[in-house]
């Protein structure tokens, strides 16, 4: 008799079973026939599916591996972006520039991270929530990056209880200090002095996550915070969506450092996959590494 294949929903689920594990095979859920084989960095279905669904395992497998041992971080970026490279127009208006399967997709990725990280000017401008609402999944801790605390404490991150916050703010880092409590906002002074005009070092931001026990890494913006990430040379993996949108002017999604030559310019691994609304190209900087 044949098989039903494998929908979407049944598919998120054995993603989300397949979280840090593996050399293992994972039944679908609600039945006792093998679906999903996983082998070290590999993985197989088992079961009938369309190519919708292949493209999401292709997508969220990599963010499943189990870390390498227990100094080991990992870390995603996301953008998303007009056809013409624009995040925002000129005056910051940014919601929403993708469409509904773009924002499914990202918080898919929030439910497989221990931690989404945002900087001030998007926390500030968005007003964000940074919860699981679009797909069953566990909600991450929220990091905002605010030095000179001008997110308004009346904002969603600081007022909702629906997970833990951590306000990152000016001051020295003492390690093993801070705890992570449950709907509640943290303020970690750990980003030097107020008036320092040198950019936050994105490698201790990290130090600071993974001291908290946060090792699955989420930047999802904006381009200013994900870009410094990416040019220290930081994410592991970069996805990049496109709407089919031309805003014409307005805030570019990269700001990194110019270059004379191409070859001087960043070649990432990557897979494009379409959504539905959006484009999404799936960036590996470090293949052995993610």
């Amino acid at each position: 008799m044949a098989r039903n294949a494998l929908d979407t929903d049944i598919a998120w689920q054995l993603i989300l079973d397949a979280a840090n594990r593996s050399n293992i095979t994972l039944p679908a859920p609600g039945s006792d026939q093998p679906a999903l084989k996983i082998n070290g960095k590999s993985w197989e279905l088992v079961q009938p599916a369309s190519e919708q669904v292949h493209s999401l395992f292709s997508l969220f497998m990599p963010l499943c591996r189990p870390l390498e041992d227990a100094n080991s971080i990992r870390v995603i970026g996301q953008l998303g972006q007009s056809l013409d490279g624009r995040i925002a127009t000129v005056t910051g208006c940014s919601r929403f520039i993708n469409g509904d399967d773009g924002i499914t997709h990202l918080h898919r990725i929030r439910a497989l991270c221990d931690a989404v990280v945002v900087g001030a000017g998007t926390a500030s401008t968005d007003n964000p929530r940074l919860t699981v609402r679009r797909a069953p999944g566990r909600n991450p801790v929220r990091v905002v990056i605010d030095r000179h605390e001008r997110v308004p404490a009346s904002h969603h991150l600081f007022t909702d209880k629906a997970a833990p916050t951590l306000h990152l703010v000016a001051g020295h880092y003492q390690p093993g200090q801070q705890r992570i409590e449950p709907g509640a906002v943290t303020r970690v002074p750990c980003l030097g002095s107020s008036s320092d005009t040198q950019p936050v070092d994105p490698k201790h931001i990290l130090e600071v996550l993974q001291d908290l026990g946060l090792r699955k890494i989420f930047i999802e913006g904006g381009g200013v915070t994900v870009s410094s990430f990416l040019r220290a040379g930081l994410l592991d993996r970069l996805h990049v969506m496109v709407a089919p949108m031309i805003i014409g002017s307005g805030r570019p999604a990269f700001s990194l450092p110019e270059i004379d030559q191409l070859d001087e310019a960043l070649r990432p691994e990557a897979q494009l996959v379409n959504l539905g609304s959006d484009m999404l190209f799936d960036l590996s900087f470090y293949p052995d590494r993610s």
